[in-house]
């Protein structure tokens, strides 16, 4: 055996016994003098009936000093001494387990043996495991890719309606935030920056192989609320060019791949689950109390309504919010030729407001058959759900709790208040208004794959996914109000949508090996329809009787009539891909691929995209200069690869025309009369005008990146991580035009902007050290961190605009700007110095003309944070176990709209509650004006425990139930416990800003449903 290595496992036996004695404060020590060859207890010992003694060595025979032999469900055990020899006392029925850092643990039943030697096997588990890829899976040691994966056992906890919620937090280089703390609520996922002006920033979502569509299935909450996260095996993140070209026009913005759970051979078994949460807002808003509000009413000189009243109306408005989920699963194999995993599902969750609320009902079933000596496979997926979402008026309700007059008493004679004004009390609009979606969704694949010759592997996919929903967003009629006519009257919208994605794939897939060379050619063909219909019937005008207003007869009338929009769209997909990995002597790795993906959204001319990809791995530490080295696993990896972006509007590229004529006695005149003289309607007959030119010539967005990642392990594998640099440039940047040349038949166009591109780079450092597993007290703790730049490039537009202002006198207004060499998601407002003598705005003169215009208008910080980052950290001991996740960012703002529209002098002044916002400069005018500017720009950097468990694994042996149950885990989870920042709003993570021209806007908190907090108990039976 090699001395140094050798050496080393001496060093390492000394460091056991060193550990072993200060954890355990053994009552039999070492004595002095004693001989090294002599095996000695380092716990406390109880008597035991018999000695065994026995020998440790490798995988080559060699000894391995220090490593652990135990007595199974005790804590009694001892080391191996520098010639791997044991010696320990045990009852005859007694389990030994004998575990070595790096090696597989191994458990040995005595039954009356004296002796016993073993010889441990390498556990490369983390090298070995298995990664999904595009259309297949890979070893970790053989990914040449930047992939971030997440298993079932690491994803958090808590209440989860979403399944990326279980991954914020955990992937280096993945931002999660949510737009609102409704439940259900969309989540923004931006992997590696953002890349597009307008096409949003979700990935790819690819669940068990079928490639999911992200366009909107009539319901409001997020498209991936029907998952149910409890059945979910692991979640992987393609985020480089290398991993996700194979998926190419829609890979620009990152993969999702989710990978449900399978039956396992040798172990069949059940699973229930129950929990029972609870939700209160986490943050309130500090609005002025009535005796503060009378105060400063009077003290800003306003007219003060004073009601008698002491009312906090977010205490009204709000509720704690119970939420109940129940799960229950069965999986197995009867056999090596089949295998299953069954589950249903329940959850329902209540928001912190009032009528808000997410039910889901859920059905899962995996099975895999195999025959013709394992040649033949079939596998089949279905998963089924029926989702309830209700839903309140979010922004009226939200206004409301924050700038109602306090001195309003809640209710009068036992009924809600009506407002001075005759406006709607906003606890009778909770009576009146409903926003209700049902929506049943259904996705199923099979997946027959046949091994023709030895290596040669033909497969089939085929998949459906449909989805349905009826939403109905009605007001009962109310005639106790009268200035506000759909309530008065009553008002019913009624959605009906219905989505149908199909998908045909076919596959070859070639494997050959030899000793050193390993070879996987895959190729194959992709075609997917995508079929989106929706219609929508607005109605007014209610009979008071009681009935809500959809299960009213309707019919439409001159003073209210009736009106029906309605719309389909199809969208067909053609891809040809192809990939080729070659392995040599496990050190060298190459992996090229190629995809041509053929969209119906694209002209004649440009039908096809073509993304290919190539990479390198080496792995260093199969080297022999390698051998004795610090590293247990070494790999540097590098990659090239382009992919596309087709997640536009459909039909933009075709002509589009509609009818038109002169409506009224004055407009625009898009017809010629009959008569020249004719000054009527009857002299402008009905004409077809262009509202869309054909451009067969729009091409794909393309994202080119370029990668270059180091993966490590040390100190026997208990320190692993992963270093990335990442620089991704989009170009044909698709935007929707206005002409320059004035005369044009339509007022805009969609083209590609030549020369424009959009530039995101940035490091990803991700670390994870894990102690020893086996000892009575064990733990790991992690974390990641991204550094990222976004820039906008060679932009031929001195501003494009979005992020508009809403409300009275504010509608349109810029907030969001994106300008040459400025992020995506860039503030582009006045900049705000304060109240003048005069009692207005005042604000810097920035280019020193002595006039503030709007070209003193600058960029003055980005939503989008320069980094961000989470970590982890796992404590247990025995059966006890404590898990907190942690997650921030750092260097964006915030546009606080809300504060802008509501905590002004002038809402002050007309008896409406404000905060001290309002108050801050005594010399303002009431009608000082409400312009965007960096008086309502707050910092956005936050750090947030989002995540803490505890839990405890209890054995049915101890509680007199034998062997009844494999285990039984309680637990108690809180999500976002505490959250440190200085942003006044109710949450940092927020986005509900509104877009101008469809391109998309960051970091604007506009009436934004108030974030929870949330405790769970929760049980867990395995059997």
């Amino acid at each position: 055996m090699d001395s140094k290595l050798r050496l080393s496992k001496v060093i390492y036996a000394s460091a056991c016994v060193m550990m072993w004695t200060g954890f355990h404060s053994p009552s039999v020590l070492i004595a002095k003098g004693a001989e090294p060859s002599t095996s000695h207890s380092i716990t406390n010992l109880v008597p035991f009936q018999e000695p065994i003694s026995g020998t440790v060595t490798d995988e080559t025979g060699a000894p391995l000093p220090g490593a652990t032999v135990r007595i199974k469900g005790t804590v009694n055990g001892t080391v191996t001494d520098l010639d791997g020899k044991f010696t320990i006392e045990v009852g005859e029925d007694a389990v030994l387990q004998i575990s070595y850092v790096g090696y597989i643990l191994q458990e040995i039943t005595v039954n009356g043996q004296s002796t016993i030697d073993v010889q441990l096997e390498p556990d490369a588990t983390q090298l070995d495991e298995l990664v999904v890829i595009g259309y297949g899976t890979q070893k970790r040691s053989d990914v040449t890719g930047a992939i971030g994966s997440v298993k079932t056992e690491d994803f958090n906890k808590g209440v989860i309606s979403n399944p990326v919620d279980l991954l914020q937090g955990k992937i280096a280089g993945v931002n999660i935030t949510s737009t609102s703390g409704e439940p259900g609520a969309t989540q923004n996922v931006i992997i590696r920056g953002i890349g597009s002006l307008r096409s949003g920033t979700q990935p790819l979502y690819v669940l068990d192989g079928f490639l999911l569509d992200n366009s909107d299935t009539g319901i409001a909450s997020n498209p991936l609320n029907f998952l149910n996260p409890n059945d979910i095996e692991s979640i992987d993140v393609l985020k480089d060019a290398s991993a996700t070209a194979l998926y190419g026009s829609r890979a620009s913005n990152g993969v999702v791949v989710i990978t449900t759970r399978k039956g396992k051979a040798g172990t069949t078994q059940m699973n229930f689950s129950a929990s029972t949460a609870w939700s209160s807002m986490a943050k309130k808003i500090d609005v002025f109390s009535a005796d503060e509000f009378r105060t400063q009413v009077v003290a800003a000189g306003g007219a003060l309504e004073d009601f008698g009243g002491n009312t906090d109306w977010q205490d009204e408005l709000t509720q704690t919010g119970f939420s109940q989920n129940y799960n229950f699963s069965m999986s197995g194999a009867n056999s090596e030729k089949f295998s299953y995993f069954t589950s249903v599902g329940y959850q329902d969750q209540e928001g912190i407001l009032k009528n808000s609320e997410l039910k889901r009902y859920s059905g899962k079933l995996n099975m895999n058959q195999k025959a013709f000596n394992g040649r033949m496979i079939v596998d089949y997926n279905l998963t089924a759900s029926h989702t309830n979402n209700l839903r309140p008026s979010i922004n009226s309700t939200i206004s409301d709790m924050l700038s109602l007059n306090p001195t309003v008493p809640a209710y009068t004679n036992g009924e809600p208040t009506l407002l001075n004004t005759n406006a709607l009390n906003p606890l009778k609009r909770y009576e009146l208004y409903s926003d209700e979606a049902a929506n049943n969704r259904i996705l199923a694949t099979i997946s027959p794959s046949f091994e023709i010759v030895d290596g040669l592997t033909y497969k089939l996919n085929l998949g459906v996914d449909y989805s349905s929903t009826n939403r109905y967003q009605q007001y009962k009629p109310y005639t106790g109000v009268i200035n506000e006519s759909n309530v008065s009257d009553g008002a019913l919208d009624e959605g009906i949508s219905a989505n149908t994605n199909q998908l045909v794939e076919n596959t070859l897939t070639y494997n050959w090996n030899t000793n050193v060379h390993h070879v996987t050619v895959l190729a194959g063909h992709s075609y997917q329809t995508f079929l989106d219909e929706y219609r929508l019937t607005s109605s007014r005008g209610f009979a008071d009787n009681n009935i809500e207003p959809r299960y009213q007869d309707h019919n439409s009338t001159s003073e209210y009539p009736t009106t029906v929009n309605s719309s389909a769209i199809r969208n067909e997909l053609q891809s040809f891909f192809g990939r080729f990995n070659y392995t040599y002597a496990d050190k060298y790795l190459f992996t090229a691929t190629f995809r041509a993906d053929g969209s119906s959204k694209f002209g004649d001319n440009n039908k096809y995209g073509y993304f290919p990809s190539l990479a390198l791995g080496w792995n260093v530490t199969k080297e022999d200069f390698m051998a004795n080295s610090f590293f247990n696993n070494l790999k540097v990896r590098g990659s090239w690869g382009q992919t596309g972006n087709q997640e536009i509007p459909s039909k933009i590229t075709k002509a589009s025309y509609s009818e038109d004529r002169l409506s009224t006695g004055s407009g625009s005149y898009n017809t010629y009369p009959i008569d020249t003289d004719g000054n009527s309607l009857d002299n402008y007959p009905y004409g077809i005008v262009f509202t869309r030119l054909a451009n067969p010539n729009l091409q794909w967005e393309v994202s080119t990146q370029i990668d270059l990642g180091i993966d490590f392990a040390i100190f026997d594998y208990r320190l692993t991580g992963t270093l990335d640099y990442f620089n991704k440039v989009s170009s044909n940047i698709l935007l929707e035009v206005v002409p320059a040349d004035p005369v044009q038949p339509t007022s805009t166009y969609w083209a590609n902007i030549k020369d424009m591109e959009i530039h995101n780079s940035g490091f990803e450092v991700a670390l994870d050290y894990a102690s020893d597993e086996l000892r009575d007290f064990s733990y790991n703790i992690g974390g990641n961190v991204t550094f990222i730049q976004n820039e906008v490039k060679d932009s031929p537009y001195s501003v494009l605009t979005t992020g508009a202002a809403q409300g009275g006198g504010q509608t349109g207004a810029t907030i969001n700007g994106y300008i040459n060499n400025q992020p995506i998601g860039a503030f582009y407002m006045l900049q705000f110095e304060g109240i003048s003598e005069d009692g207005v705005n005042s604000f810097k003169d920035v280019n020193g003309d002595g006039a503030v215009l709007d070209n003193d208008r600058t960029v003055v910080g980005s939503a989008i944070p320069k980094f961000i980052y989470g970590f982890h950290t796992n404590f247990k001991y025995k059966g006890f176990d404590l898990g907190l996740n942690f997650n921030g960012a750092s260097g964006n703002k915030i546009y606080n709209h809300t504060a802008m529209s509501l905590f002004t002098k002038a809402q002050l002044s007309r008896s409406n509650n404000t905060t001290d916002f309002a108050t801050e400069f005594p010399q303002e005018s009431f009608n000082n004006s409400n312009t965007v500017s960096t008086r309502f720009l707050e910092s956005g950097s936050f750090f947030r425990l989002n995540n803490a468990t505890l839990g405890y694994n209890l054995r049915s042996e101890n509680i007199g139930l034998g062997d009844t149950f494999q285990n039984i885990r309680l637990s108690v989870t809180g999500q976002n416990l505490f959250v440190i920042t200085d942003y006044s709003g109710f949450d940092p993570e927020v986005n509900t800003g509104s877009t101008a021209g469809g391109i998309q806007t960051f970091g604007i908190d506009y009436f934004t449903y108030p974030r929870a907090r949330t405790f769970s108990i929760n049980l867990n039976l395995t059997f």
